[in-house]
């Protein structure tokens, strides 16, 4: 059993980990009674630890918000993710706090969590042309919180002509793609995944709720399929004659996606900014192919094809 001082530790880092607690699993987890459990509960408050007793079908613990903000206890792979996010992706206007925050958190890093931390130095990051939209860092806290506790919201989202409507989506996961945040969440209404951008996401209308149960999504593979194809000058749609297995395996979700024909064919869907680099990607794939749209790049394929025929003639 752990010893009262390290226990106290241990218990406050269990409450931090998620919203709710029940006392039976606050016992197990720490393997003492449900009256030891309360005990270092009043512990932690005599602390000035904000602990609140829940009540309802889910009665328990919960760390709630104090006047100050208190020591976090962070494991190893929570701190590297803290330290990653704060060098890689910071919010937009908060570049300067965000590099604060870092440099206290590498200052009491063990020199084997600092030491995976600084070999992302070595990484390049893509430029971009356009600055990056400013995000209200409530706003994200508040949609991070939602996804986290499995709570229903509701907000008005801006689409790109400017037209606002009310959503109510169940929130999945934030991700940050292209130096944007987008908000992954099942639509209610609509009864499908969206993607919405944060920075034309409103404040969701409190109360939150009800609760629901997550589904099952690859939230970074989505954003990245549905971010993508609204990008491309060209989009094609090719036969190619190979397993879709096969031809999965050779693409990332980035640049396109594959839907199953028959177990020996498939259809690419993909693009480009240009059909002469959309060509040539789609011959490096190694299998036979027929495109039928755009009809830019059916003429640039016969092009290629009468060039290269030429190219081996006797």
């Amino acid at each position: 059993m752990l010893e009262t001082s390290a226990r106290l530790l241990r218990l406050l880092a269990l409450l931090q980990s998620r919203r709710d607690w029940q006392g039976s699993e606050l016992a197990d987890e720490l393997q003492i009674s449900p009256r030891t459990v309360r005990r270092d509960v009043d512990r932690l408050r005599e602390l000035g630890y904000p602990v609140n007793a829940t009540t309802g079908s889910f009665g328990g613990y919960r760390l709630g918000a104090g006047a100050e903000l208190p020591p976090l206890l962070l494991d190893d792979n929570e701190a590297v993710a803290v330290a990653v996010a704060l060098r890689t992706t910071p919010v937009t206007g908060l570049e300067e706090v965000s590099l604060r925050a870092l440099l206290k958190l590498e200052q009491v890093l063990p020199s084997r969590l600092r030491h995976r931390v600084s070999a992302l130095e070595g990484v390049e990051s893509v430029p971009r042309d356009t600055p990056a939209p400013a995000v209200d860092p409530e706003l994200l806290t508040t949609l991070a919180a939602a996804c986290r506790d499995n709570e229903t919201i509701r907000f008005d989202y801006t689409s790109h002509d400017g037209t606002a409507t009310r959503r109510r989506a169940e929130p999945h996961r934030l991700v940050n793609w292209g130096r944007r945040w987008y908000l992954v969440a099942w639509d209610a209404d609509k009864q499908d995944w969206r993607s919405f951008r944060v920075d034309r996401v409103s404040p969701p209308v409190p109360p939150h709720g009800p609760r629901f149960t997550p589904r099952e999504l690859d939230a970074t593979t989505y954003v990245a399929s549905r971010v993508t194809s609204a990008s491309w000058r060209y989009e094609a749609r090719v036969l190619v004659h190979a397993p879709a297995p096969q031809v999965t395996a050779r693409i990332s979700p980035a640049v396109g996606s594959v839907e199953p024909v028959d177990d020996t064919s498939c259809v690419l869907v993909t693009g480009s900014d240009s059909v002469e680099s959309l060509a040539v990607w789609i011959s490096v794939l190694g299998f036979d192919f027929e495109v039928s749209s755009p009809p830019e790049l059916v003429a640039h394929v016969r092009t290629l094809a009468a060039r290269y025929a030429r190219a081996v003639q006797d």
